[in-house]
């Protein structure tokens, strides 16, 4: 057990990391994710006209982040950015609109445990009265992950058939609401499930009563993101890492932005003009130690270039593997880099990230 973001979380369980790790890509994992920042966002004044309300109360968030909220439709998920006014990550989340005609109005927000506070702080202002956030990070949130997890989920919640990848609706367990989402953080086909404290256990019991689950900690939460080439907040992500630098431009409104409507939007739309100085890359470490995080990055002459963001051995892959920065002229795959492991220059090469391929099951 190790303190994370506040909260006691457990490194592994009693099989370990490895084990773990390579359990959640054959089976289903369970991650007890309750750290994490569960919020609703409900306009106060509702109009009744759904469509109206859902642009109403995505014109407050709008301003901080780096999506287009409005156009989501009823009942789907989108990742995006909260930036800076600088253009800079301040967190990565996931916001929901609802599916049900009365609670059009309002969005379901998940957001990163280290910043969660700032981040609702943020959030409220800029709601300014016009909206109220409710958060419910005091209640439990579950993820299950692998290629079992929808034959898993489905015998507890059946209405988890009828999601796909980044979609959400409500549920019912123990007899109250709460809410499902599909997808996760590990590259894995999988479910987020949100209900009240009272019914924890009997989520996190029932699960693991099921024997295609185990337990998964920290540290195969980890390895699973970093192979499936999914960006940590407070490492790969920061405040000085714009959208473009992260390699995420998929999650910002290009409409928006065009528009001047985004914070940061003259850094951004500079450096998706060319005016890019490093962008995050995939690195496939030859030979030694894994590379982890605050390595130097050297082009072949062995000049530094660079720093490892996230770093350590791929399971799956049986390798060391890493995420880094380094200049688009250093970021095509099949570029020799090194990085510098105990003071010792490791060869690596630039690969094409995810490290493995992702499962999410899409809308057809």
């Amino acid at each position: 057990m190790v303190e994370f973001a506040g909260y006691d979380m457990p490194v592994q369980y009693q099989e370990g990391v490895l084990k773990e790790h390579l359990w959640t890509r054959a089976h289903a994992g369970a991650f007890d994710v309750s750290h994490m920042g569960p919020a609703f966002l409900t306009l106060n004044a509702r109009s009744g006209d759904g469509d109206a309300d859902h642009r109403a109360v995505s014109a407050l968030i709008e301003p901080l982040i780096s999506g287009d909220i409005a156009s989501l439709r009823r009942g789907q998920v989108r990742y995006t950015l909260l930036l800076g006014e600088d253009g800079g990550i301040l967190d990565d989340l996931m916001v929901a609109r609802p599916p049900e005609d009365d609670q059009q109005g309002l969005l379901y927000i998940v957001v990163n445990a280290g910043t969660k506070d700032g981040d609702f702080a943020l959030i409220e202002a800029a709601a300014g009265g016009r909206a109220t956030l409710t958060r419910v990070d005091g209640w439990a949130l579950v993820a299950v992950q692998g290629p079992q997890a929808a034959d898993v989920v489905a015998e507890i919640l059946p209405e988890a058939r009828q999601l796909t990848f980044m979609t959400a609706r409500p549920i019912a367990f123990g007899g109250e609401s709460g809410v499902l989402t599909r997808g996760g953080y590990t590259g894995e086909d999988g479910y987020e499930i949100l209900v009240r404290p009272a019914y924890a256990e009997a989520l996190w019991d029932r699960l693991l009563s099921d024997e295609r689950v185990k337990p998964i900690a920290l540290g195969a939460r980890d390895s699973l993101r970093l192979e499936a080439g999914l960006p940590l907040n407070g490492h790969d992500l920061d405040p000085s890492v714009s959208p473009i630098e992260a390699d995420l431009g998929f999650a910002v409104s290009k409409a928006r932005l065009k528009a001047g409507r985004m914070r940061g939007a003259p850094r951004i739309a500079g450096e998706l003009a060319g005016g890019l100085s490093r962008k995050r890359v995939g690195l496939r470490v030859l030979e030694g130690a894994p590379a982890r995080e605050g390595a130097e990055i050297t082009d072949s002459g062995g000049a530094a270039v660079g720093r490892i963001t996230s770093g350590g051995f791929s399971p799956s892959l049986s390798a060391p593997i890493a995420m880094g920065f380094v200049p688009p002229a250093l970021a095509r795959p099949g570029t020799a880099l090194s990085a510098i492991v105990r003071g010792k220059a490791q060869p690596a090469e630039v690969v094409a990230m995810p490290f493995v391929p992702h499962r999410y099951v899409r809308a057809a």
